[in-house]
């Protein structure tokens, strides 16, 4: 039973089953709970962080044990990232989409000291990359949002 509840949350319900690209796939779900359910609220989406970020570790830290170091359908790491990335992004379509592609640049390329993190161990390993690529995409979208306003771009 533990095994299924480890799968079920370390593979985002599954999504980290998708291909190609299971990263996206595994995003894809917590974009979709963040606009559609938590809908900009910044509380709950702080909550919503913090319980993304334990969850992570403790069933990333699990999955790794069924499926190798940092297997590619744990996605769950995936969700704590992006939840992070949305952090006080006002809430808009637009907005959301910039955070979205911003997360899964950060996560792909992982700028320092993103890279570095992903050697502590287990679980830590697998969520802090994206944790501070969720920073990381989090202040680029802040950015990216502030000059399309400057600049009455959109």
């Amino acid at each position: 039973m533990k095994d299924q509840i480890v799968k079920l949350i370390a593979t985002g319900l599954y999504s980290g089953y998708g291909r190609p690209y299971p990263g996206t796939w595994g995003t894809i779900p917590a974009w979709l709970i963040a606009f559609f359910l938590i809908g900009g609220n910044q509380r709950i989406l702080v909550g919503v962080v913090i319980v993304s970020f334990v969850l992570s570790i403790w069933a990333a830290g699990e999955a790794e044990k069924m499926f190798g170091h940092d297997a590619r359908k744990i996605v769950i790491d995936e969700w704590a990232g992006m939840f992070v990335t949305l952090l006080l992004v006002p809430f808009s379509l637009q907005n959301y989409i910039i955070a979205f592609v911003m997360f899964r640049g950060f996560d792909v390329v992982k700028i320092p000291p993103a890279r570095q993190a992903e050697k502590l161990p287990g679980g830590w390993g697998v969520t802090m990359d994206d944790i501070i690529g969720g920073v990381q995409a989090c202040i680029a979208t802040h950015l990216i949002i502030y000059g399309l306003d400057r600049f009455q771009i959109m």
